[in-house]
């Protein structure tokens, strides 16, 4: 079973995963699934019969399209298919900061360890990493850097505010 890092209330642990990825022409058996957005738009899925429920976004899916449809799935599995793609940084901060998505944010593909504090401010929650790194290595890279020069996701102050900025 791949690694799953998932951070709850500021700490990192290793999690099982009980989510099975579906195709689009498998049916829901039962049990937590992730679905594609085109499946959960057109109707193809839903919770009931079934455990929780997962949609799995590509870069090039409009995050938007589950605005409306977010009290529908538990998780949001954004993809990375190469460590150069950060599309779903941005997917992940307007999940969190337009659209209110208070569930399960899961970077997923491949996810590296060197990009743990960066997701973590966009909104992650969860991490599949490709690299294997240990949940220790996580904890250590997200708090690698004491100070940060901007708001974002993980509402920390930024350093202007730490010295009495306004």
């Amino acid at each position: 079973m791949p690694t799953l890092i998932r951070l709850v209330d500021g700490l990192f642990s290793q999690a099982q995963d009980d989510f099975v990825r579906l195709g689009d022409d498998e049916p829901v058996a039962g049990g937590d699934a992730i679905v594609s957005l085109g499946r959960l738009l057109t109707g193809g899925v839903s919770r009931a019969g079934s455990g929780r429920l997962g949609v799995w976004l590509e870069p090039a899916d409009e995050v938007e399209a589950l605005e409306g449809r977010l009290d529908e799935v538990d998780l949001v599995a954004l993809a990375f298919p190469k460590f150069r793609d950060g599309r779903a940084f941005t997917s992940a901060r307007l999940l969190r900061e337009r659209l209110g998505f208070t569930g399960e944010v899961r970077a997923v593909g491949d996810v590296l360890l060197d990009q743990a504090g960066f997701m973590v401010r966009c909104g992650f929650d969860a991490f599949s990493p490709a690299d294997g790194s240990t949940v220790e290595a996580w904890a250590a890279a997200a708090g690698r850097h004491r100070h940060v020069y901007q708001r974002a996701a993980d509402a920390r102050a930024p350093a202007f505010l730490e010295r009495g900025g306004v």
